[in-house]
């Protein structure tokens, strides 16, 4: 299997099964982003160094204008796409696999966790996972400790409060904090 027909399937939603061809690509490629990680966390790394490596990660070139503060995690690397201005805080857990897209301008706060697989509830089919892409708009703010589930998109200029549990998706220009997440209330500026 290519890196490009894995994508095409997880891209589409579509179920990887334990033990399938998808599954095992998913696993290998993850060692892959495991020791370019390693290197990322292992030392002081310049700002140019963090992106470089992020680079290399992603399989794509990451703006100048990109800031991540190590340590940092992904566990697939190649499913994530990082725009213009956006600043990743250090302690940053993301499970890109099924697809996280951070829009430009965004700040992403210390120990924020982004996942995009579901496990089966059926216990017999536990190892198989179901692809849900997040999605981050422009100019957004996740405060620290933030966890945004799979499927979920949080719109352009929003605000999420430190700790929050973000289940559903956020409108545009709202903030919402919480257990899990709600909208609180507009920002009152338009992104």
């Amino acid at each position: 299997m290519q890196l490009q027909e894995f994508l095409d399937h997880v891209n589409a939603g579509r179920l990887i099964e334990g033990g399938s061809e998808e599954h095992e690509f998913m696993h290998a490629a993850s060692q892959e982003a495991l020791r370019t990680l390693a290197e990322l966390n292992g030392a002081y790394r310049t700002p140019e160094e963090v992106r470089a490596l992020l680079s290399r990660l992603t399989g794509r070139a990451v703006a100048e204008s990109v800031t991540v503060f190590p340590p940092f995690y992904s566990e697939f690397g190649k499913n994530l796409t990082l725009g213009e201005g956006v600043f990743i805080n250090m302690g940053c857990r993301f499970q890109d696999t099924g697809s996280i897209s951070i829009g430009d301008g965004s700040l992403i706060g210390h120990g924020s966790t982004l996942t995009t697989l579901n496990h089966s509830m059926d216990p017999a089919r536990r190892a198989d996972m179901e692809p849900a892409p997040v999605t981050i708009g422009r100019n957004v703010w996740l405060g620290a400790n933030v966890t945004v589930v799979p499927g979920v998109t949080i719109g352009d200029g929003a605000v999420i409060g430190a700790g929050a549990v973000v289940t559903k998706d956020v409108p545009a220009d709202t903030i919402a904090a919480g257990v899990p997440a709600r909208v609180i209330r507009p920002t009152g500026f338009t992104a």
